[in-house]
């Protein structure tokens, strides 16, 4: 564990030992909601302590004037809030601790003040007073000093961070489920701005737009920020980036509110950016319509369902179609990432305004998941054939934290130097990675800045390397070409017939006195061979001799048919009445035919070649076509990184192995020798 981490972990503990006092009166459950925002009030505070007394001064010489002091005081305190009250949590006494309390935080400006009403802080504040531990929690909390200049931002994000993670189904349900590590965020950020450095060297000062809708506490965003700040020493002038974001959750949007309350753009320093954060469900509403961005970036939970969201996005997609975020077809509804691709995608701004690029973190479904025609498949179809997938990184394994799984970064942009036009980059970068000292839950690995360099290298460089690919679309999609066989099968009456027919839901839902009559009628014509097309006139012929049989619709005909009918490859094929050929449910198959450079797909060649050989009788069903393009066989996509970077081990040479054997038996001999000697 490096130095920066075992410090955030101290502190997080530091703070976590608050809990101590909270036994026995609170569940376990309940101390994350008492202990962040009590570490966030601790945060503001110290961040107003140089200009206390100042505000203070200023409320009671104008107070009275009708002045809007609001502009006034966030001058004073540099930050774009403020707090008016005389107390802080030092000052506010063993005896109207409560009181105090609520005085002071309801002194805070409006944009302070939401970040613990979103905590119902208010309530634990008055079940902590009930239960005579308000003045302690208080105390401890005044005595951690959190300013920035003791506590820096990253620390302090970390720490955050660390105590959702440590106890998150006390903050958020599982959110340490999808909580991304700050070594992948860096990596997804250096990926996403690296490009650009050109343009900002030509550009001193440009002003660019980061947004990310599953903020959380607002780790990608601050990581922007910071990847701009850190260029200062190579510009005149320093690009700016502007955050934006989005998070569903309560807790953890008042995490990213306060971390925005105390960053500063030095070309607008008493700018808001806790306004550019957004509550509420980012799929079902848009919080940030019609804006659009020049970074995006996102890590959505993996594998989450998106049934809440379903009734607006399906709505959406109906009514606006490609006008709107959700053109494809959508995917299922027990993983919703694939729709936040799209929404980045319709996110990005407008190549006439310079275009976009976006960093979006996923799992390995949405690579393959879905045959062609369905929604996965239908998204991978559109990012593809639109030309805006520029990379995909393959990640190594076991660096979430509640997660061993494999996990990918892909890079998305609407404007694509020449070089990059219709292609797309895949790196393997599965086995870049340091591992860790100490883990943390799932989390044995991390990236190190030395291979995070060299993954944001690798992308620059876009060159064929053994870990490094340069493909086009076509080289991931498909026709599925849904192949048919003759039906060539004749009617056995038989005792394993009646047997079989027992399964079928047709002859299942019969009362047991038709049964009874159909199997006598069976018995009675026990090893009869008929042509397929005598099942359906003996059945009908059968219920106008004897109405007790009931009716013998085609639901029941064909149970007859399946449970009787016998294959029979010596048999001319079975034609219905106007001659055409009936073809085999059961031999029917479907082929994935690779589509070529140009897009194309040689459906009979392939036929050919590779299903007649074994199915002399087999040909393509012409009616199964694609929606889009109407062409015969359905349009798929799917990128398979095993099959680009699987290395071939062969076996060991058996001579080998056998002479290792015969070497451990004399070593064994010789020792069972020793022992017995």
């Amino acid at each position: 564990m490096s130095d920066a981490q075992t410090k955030n972990t101290s502190l997080a503990d530091f703070i976590w030992k608050n809990a101590d006092d909270l036994w026995g009166d609170f569940r376990h459950t309940e101390f994350g909601k008492i202990i962040l925002p009590f570490t966030l009030l601790r945060r503001l505070e110290c961040v107003l302590a140089p200009t206390r007394e100042e505000v203070r001064e200023t409320v009671k010489n104008l107070g009275d004037s009708g002045i809007d002091m609001d502009v006034i005081l966030r001058q004073q305190t540099g930050f774009p809030f403020y707090n008016t009250s005389n107390y802080d949590l030092r000052s506010l006494g063993a005896t109207r601790t409560r009181a105090n309390l609520e005085d002071y935080i309801s002194q805070f400006s409006d944009n302070a003040r939401v970040i613990f009403e979103q905590f119902d802080f208010a309530n634990t504040i008055a079940r902590m007073d009930r239960a005579g531990v308000l003045y302690k929690i208080c105390q401890n909390f005044a005595a951690i000093d959190l300013h920035p200049d003791t506590v820096p931002e990253r620390t302090m994000s970390n720490v955050y961070e660390h105590l959702i993670r440590r106890f998150g189904a006390e903050v958020n349900e599982a959110a340490e489920d999808f909580m991304t590590p700050r070594d992948v965020v860096h990596l997804a950020i250096e990926l996403l701005l690296d490009p650009d450095d050109q343009l900002f060297i030509e550009n001193p000062g440009l002003i660019r737009t980061l947004y990310d809708p599953t903020c959380g506490t607002g780790g990608f965003l601050s990581d922007g920020m910071e990847h701009v700040r850190n260029l200062q020493d190579r510009y005149s002038i320093a690009p700016v980036i502007i955050p934006y974001g989005q998070e569903l959750e309560p807790e953890t949007h008042a995490v990213c509110l306060a971390g925005m309350l105390l960053k500063t753009l030095e070309t607008d320093p008493g700018r808001d950016l806790s306004k550019n954060i957004a509550l509420g469900s980012t799929l079902s509403a848009d919080k940030h319509r019609p804006e659009k961005f020049h970074y995006c970036v996102s890590n959505p939970p993996f594998g989450k369902k998106w049934e809440k969201d379903q009734a607006d996005v399906t709505r959406e997609h109906k009514e606006q179609g490609f006008e709107g975020r959700f053109g494809p077809k959508l995917p299922r509804v027990s993983d919703g990432s694939m729709l936040f691709l799209l929404h980045l995608l319709s996110k990005l701004e407008s190549p006439d305004n310079g275009g976009g690029r976006a960093a979006i973190i996923l799992s390995g479904s949405p690579l393959f998941n879905g045959n062609a025609g369905q929604g996965e498949s239908e998204i991978r179809r559109h990012l593809l054939e639109q030309d805006v997938v520029e990379a995909i990184i393959a990640l190594p394994t076991e660096i979430f934290f509640r997660t061993g799984i494999g996990t990918y970064i892909w890079i998305l942009s609407n404007d694509k130097p020449a070089h990059r036009k219709g292609k797309v980059q895949l790196i393997n970068a599965t086995e870049m990675y340091e591992p860790m000292r100490k883990s943390e839950g799932n989390k044995r690995r991390r990236v190190g800045e030395q291979q995070t360099r060299d993954i944001v290298q690798m992308c620059a460089d876009f060159e064929v390397t053994k870990q490094s690919l340069i493909l086009s679309a076509p080289d991931f999609g498909y026709r599925r070409i849904k192949v048919l066989r003759p039906l060539r099968k004749k009617i056995v009456i038989s005792a394993e017939g009646l047997t079989a027919l027992a399964d079928e839901k047709a002859w299942e839902k019969r009362t047991e006195a038709k049964r009874a009559g159909w199997t006598a009628l069976f018995e009675s014509h026990m090893g009869a061979e008929e042509g397929w097309h005598w099942m359906e006139v003996f059945a009908k012929n059968a219920v106008k001799r004897d109405a007790d049989l009931g009716k013998a619709d085609a639901g029941l005909i064909k149970a007859f048919r399946k449970a009787f009918g016998v294959h029979d490859p010596d048999l001319d094929p079975v034609t219905d009445k106007r001659g055409q050929v009936i073809p085999d449910d059961d031999l029917t198959d479907y082929e994935n035919v690779p589509l070529a450079a140009d897009g194309t797909a040689d459906i009979y060649a392939y036929l050919e070649a590779e299903v007649t050989p074994h199915a002399h009788d087999a040909y393509i069903d012409e009616t199964y076509r694609d929606e889009t393009d109407g062409e015969i066989g359905i349009k798929g996509y799917e990128i398979n990184f095993n099959r680009y970077f699987y290395e071939y081990v062969p076996p060991r040479d058996l001579d080998e192995i056998d002479a290792e054997l015969k070497a451990v038996e004399a070593e064994i001999a010789a020792v069972l020798a020793e022992v017995a000697g």
